[in-house]
């Protein structure tokens, strides 16, 4: 005879109920949140997510700075960006839409504004180290406009000119206009030079990766995005494409409503799958509140088709040094179809130290993001050594001294024998050290030193 069982007992939970901040990366903005500036009050959303509007109203100038705040700052606020302009390698140009996120009751502050808008109030000067071109594309350039480091995979940087451009440009040796402090090196979007690195591509059997950028892949007209893939993928020895742009940060509605360039994408994607290669999307979102409604659209567009989008992010003091902020960025970025794939410790950039951290604060945010969610939407945080030593794990140098503020890594892969540093910011580290960083001798003998303790480290 069977038995009758009562209610089966409640299972123990493993995990608390989660609370409400557990969610928060869902909590995507969908007001009309750019009718807060005087400029845009009287738009509708159907105006202000035109991608054209967009495209032809980003703010370039003070001038036109003050056409659309009017006086939602003070005057001193236009003088101090209108100084740190005069001191940036970047000129000045913001999407409405960027703009529009700003919070402009704390202007100083805000994490977006600290990433478009230099104020020379809060500038710091740069390390005595610090070269323009740090990284040294330039000398691993065979043709112009391609640097060929890794065996492997290059760098095609097909135009010099973005939607916006970042204060913290790697590039600000080359992208964007002339500005007082820099005399350009400009690769403008011509044929004859793709055709050159084309060239050059086709005769070097060991690559296999392209990551075309520039400048951004979003300025190319839709027939140059398509020549400029299929011209690649059709190359027996290329097997990877990547385009490399911070568009969907920072210009979302073009996802959205432009067919034409969306088109010539997905053209190129399609054709990589019919040869049976593989074509991703390689994006740049720095904070969570770059990720709004509109941004989740545009991205569903390519999720519909299957479009592998990555973030490559950059580590910046004050915009996500803080690991609630970059854990928030992690999972926001995962939920909109965004695989959270790089964050790189800020390169040495002219004009832009206050916004580098050091490489301890790096590792310590790593160690804090990890767990955050799945490991595939887990950022790896790298160093892209000085000197063209390649991407490094943090983690992974020979010699790091936090007290002077010095670190070595080797890249046995890149360049076999060579040694290469990374500097924390001068003004992080204690008056005493910051005086031997100010004098010649006294930095050679920091750096003499460093270099021997990492030479000393036994080797596998």
């Amino acid at each position: 005879m069977s038995q009758v069982l009562g209610p089966a007992a409640p299972l123990p939970l493993l995990q608390p109920p989660a609370a409400p901040a557990a969610v928060s990366h869902r909590d995507l903005r969908d007001d009309t949140f750019w009718q807060q500036l005087p400029g845009y009050r009287g738009l509708s959303a159907e105006e202000f997510h035109d991608y054209r509007f967009q495209s032809r109203n980003s703010v370039t100038s003070i001038a036109k700075l003050q056409e659309v705040l009017r006086d939602l700052v003070p005057a001193s606020f236009y003088q101090d960006v209108s100084q740190g302009v005069l001191r940036s390698t970047m000129s000045l140009r913001i999407s409405p839409y960027i703009l529009s996120l700003i919070d402009w009751h704390d202007p100083v502050d805000d994490p977006l504004r600290l990433q478009f808008m230099p104020l020379a109030s809060r500038g710091v000067p740069d390390h005595p180290e610090l070269a323009l071109d740090s990284l040294h594309e330039q000398a691993h350039s065979p043709v112009p406009g391609l640097t060929h480091r890794y065996a492997d995979r290059a760098l095609f940087l097909a135009l010099d000119t973005c939607p916006v451009y970042c204060r913290f440009c790697t590039r600000s040796y080359a992208i964007g206009l002339d500005t007082p402090n820099v005399e350009k090196v400009h690769f403008g979007a011509s044929t004859e030079r793709w055709e050159q690195a084309f060239a050059y591509i086709a005769s070097r059997p060991e690559l296999e990766d392209i990551v075309v950028s520039g400048g951004d892949v979003y300025n190319l007209r839709p027939e140059q995005l398509e020549h400029i893939g299929k011209t690649l993928l059709e190359m027996d020895n290329i097997r990877r494409l990547r385009f490399a742009t911070k568009g969907p940060a920072v210009l979302p509605q073009r996802l959205v409503g432009d067919d034409a360039w969306v088109g010539a994408l997905l053209g190129v994607v399609e054709r990589s799958r019919q040869l049976h290669k593989s074509v991703a999307v390689h994006t740049h979102f720095n904070h969570p509140r770059e990720i709004t409604a509109i941004t989740r659209t545009g991205l569903d567009r390519l999720a519909e088709h299957g479009v592998v989008v990555r973030n490559q992010c950059v580590l910046q003091r004050g915009v996500n040094d803080q690991a609630e902020t970059m854990q928030l960025l992690v999972k926001r970025l995962s939920y909109v179809n965004v695989q959270p794939y790089y964050v790189f410790v800020h390169d040495m950039v002219k004009g832009v130290e206050e916004l580098r951290t050091t490489l301890q604060q790096a590792i310590d945010l790593e160690k804090q993001v990890r767990g955050t969610t799945a490991g595939f939407n887990t950022p790896a945080f790298v160093l892209d050594t000085m000197g063209g030593g390649g991407k490094r794990d943090v983690h992974s140098y020979e010699h790091y001294d936090r007290e002077h503020g010095i670190a070595v890594f080797t890249s046995p892969t890149v360049r076999p024998g060579a040694y290469f540093y990374y500097f924390d910011p001068v003004h992080t580290l204690a008056p005493q050290i910051q005086q031997r960083w100010q004098d010649g001798a006294e930095r050679a003998a920091v750096i003499h030193t460093a270099l021997k303790e990492a030479e000393s480290r036994p080797r596998p």
